[in-house]
């Protein structure tokens, strides 16, 4: 029994890109899904599908690499968890690394990145950290 899909999905992720695999595979949800598009919007993976197989849809993220096989993703961390659940408001949100990596909320406008929840002045629960 999975207790933490986001972490899961966060983790197939991890482990895909290290072995720099095409795509990953996983069970498909919205949040899921949102995270994807997410991911897709801010350049770390090239597209998502959500692919219909039994007994349940499938999310296939296809990610992406450099010019020279150079990971986009670097680091990908789960910060809030189910035990201890991690709420922030949008003038508490700075960039990550300078602006070079993404923090990932769930918000009453949907899963958005850091940088739009400062612009629409929402937010949220801090699902993810990637850089």
């Amino acid at each position: 029994m999975m207790t933490d899909p986001i972490a899961d999905m966060l983790t197939r992720i991890r482990n895909a890109v290290r072995i720099e695999k095409p795509y990953v595979e996983m069970p498909t949800s919205r949040m899921r899904a949102g995270i994807a598009q997410v991911l897709k919007d801010e350049g770390y993976i090239w597209d998502y599908d959500v692919v219909d197989t039994k007994p349940a849809k499938t999310l296939r993220l296809h990610m992406k690499y450099g010019p020279n096989g150079e990971r986009l993703i670097t680091k990908i961390d789960r910060m809030s968890k189910p035990g201890r659940r991690w709420y922030i408001g949008y003038k508490e949100l700075r960039p990550v690394l300078g602006g070079m990596g993404i923090q990932i909320l769930s918000t009453p406008k949907g899963v958005i990145s850091d940088r739009k929840a400062r612009t629409e002045k929402v937010g949220g629960e801090l699902l993810a950290l990637v850089h």
